[in-house]
């Protein structure tokens, strides 16, 4: 059974004297990994911010039922009147607004659609959409996306082309997104701070890296209350009704579910910073590793919070699990969607081997998320998506609990960005080292607190 298409799409609209010169800007987003699927944006000439808004409202659910006809879309707008009048609330009075909110319904199936008013200051991308459409007015021309545009908001990929060009890859985004092969996510693991000069540079250094870590030491594994708010569309809990929503300010939302994020300790491929996904030769711990993992059982079992022990499947993950359930005297619960990204012919190689073998190939990965490594191996978005839909079920599975997850490095990167609702650049510029701590909480009313604890350099 096919999965379905779920979109968040952010549209707005502006008149520079009410009515005077106005455009719009709306953009698709894929709501696991921030990733921009489509942006439109157009000069309307003399018009009045309502209609403005509503023009890119039409815009927005057009480009979505472009990628998909039969997605789920998730509207978010700052503009009150345009979401409480397509959500059925307010009456629509305005004569000019009438037929326009007849055609935004038409669109797509109501059944398809719902409305989620944000403030102004998380509907930026749509804004300076629709300022950039009002500049270029202003210039005699028409919009014209950038080649940095998606990456001014959110630090996604390039974005799309002139609206004549979602037909052509409509088919193949839907197709993708209908597999779990969506928008780019995430890379492998996080390049150190001297490594940060490009992207090329920053994913040689990162394939499987030892690490000595600086991460934040915090007494607890519970963190305090909510400090980082997770964005609509994430997947994670919506905020329950009469809740606030904010960002930890609001009423008591009871325990939360937390995930202790434990890196596996070190194999003898981690000091070498080689490739080591799924799809290798799944090692076992070195000796470092094993004291590593014995020193963070000793760890844990002196803070007294874990109650579960997930891990993924890799060997290396296995026996760093069983060594803390061992201390705590609980037992291991084997989770598929937990497992590293598969590196397919990269198995093994450092990234300089890599590129002496697969050029072309290593450039399309570092281009674009779609693209797998060599041989069949994993892209960045299947990951995220993978990683995503198994977040939600264990918070199901586990709401109120502290559960230690045993894990890899693109797991852990995934479950931190989603958490801070961050762009996929932020990837890159994380240290993780083995048999690191971190711990996010997932709160009853959406929101998501971050701690990192611990620098593991002083457990070899």
């Amino acid at each position: 059974m096919q999965r379905p298409v779920r979109f968040v799409m952010e549209a707005d609209g502006g008149s520079r004297g009410n009515p005077g010169p106005a455009g719009y800007g709306a953009v698709v987003l894929d709501p696991a990994t921030g990733e921009t699927l489509a942006e439109r944006a157009e000069y309307i000439g003399v018009a009045t911010n309502n209609v403005a808004e509503y023009k890119g409202l039409i815009a927005g659910l057009k480009a979505a039922r472009e990628l998909a006809s039969d997605a789920q879309v998730l509207v978010r707008m700052d503009s009150k009147l345009v979401v409480e009048q397509m959500s059925g609330r307010w009456k629509i009075k305005h004569p000019d607004m009438k037929p326009l909110a007849a055609e935004a319904a038409k669109i797509l199936p109501r059944t398809q659609v719902t409305y989620e008013w944000i403030p102004r200051e998380k509907n930026k991308h749509a804004d300076r959409l629709a300022n950039e459409a009002m500049d270029a007015g202003k210039r005699g021309k028409q919009w014209e996306p950038s080649a940095s545009s998606a990456a001014l908001d959110r630090g996604a990929a390039a974005p799309a082309g002139p609206p004549g060009d979602a037909a052509k890859g409509a088919a193949a985004v839907r197709a993708a997104l209908a597999s779990g092969s969506g928008p780019r996510a995430t890379a492998p693991a996080a390049a150190t701070a001297e490594a940060a000069d490009t992207r090329a540079a920053r994913v040689a250094a990162s394939a499987e890296p030892a690490g000595t870590g600086t991460l934040f030491a915090e007494p607890g594994l519970i963190p305090a209350p909510a400090a980082v708010s997770a964005p609509a569309g994430t997947g994670l809990p919506r905020p329950a009704a009469g809740g606030t929503g904010g960002a930890g300010w609001g009423p008591d939302m009871g325990t939360p579910a937390t995930f202790v994020l434990l890196r596996h300790g070190e194999t003898a491929l981690t000091p070498q910073k080689r490739f080591s996904g799924t799809g290798g030769s799944d090692p076992e711990l070195s000796p470092a590793g094993r004291r590593q993992a014995s020193a963070v059982a000793e760890a844990l079992a002196a803070r007294g919070t874990v109650q579960t022990v997930v891990s993924s499947p890799l060997r290396r993950c296995r026996e760093t699990a069983q060594a803390v359930a061992d201390r705590l005297g609980l037992t291991v619960t084997v989770e598929e969607g937990l497992r590293e990204v598969d590196f397919g012919a990269w198995e093994g190689l450092t990234f300089a081997e890599v590129r002496e073998r697969y050029p072309d190939d290593l450039q399309a990965w570092l281009d674009s998320p779609r693209a797998a490594p060599t041989g069949g191996g994993e892209s960045f978005t299947t990951a995220t998506r993978r990683i995503s839909a198994t977040r939600d079920r264990l918070l199901t599975e586990h709401a109120g609990r502290t559960v230690l997850l045993v894990t890899h490095v693109t797991p852990v990167k995934i479950l931190v960005r989603l958490a801070l609702g961050a762009p996929p650049e932020a990837l890159f510029r994380m240290e993780l080292s083995a048999a690191s701590l971190s711990a996010v909480a997932y709160y009853a009313d959406g929101n998501a607190s971050l701690r990192l604890l611990n620098d593991t350099s002083h457990l070899r």
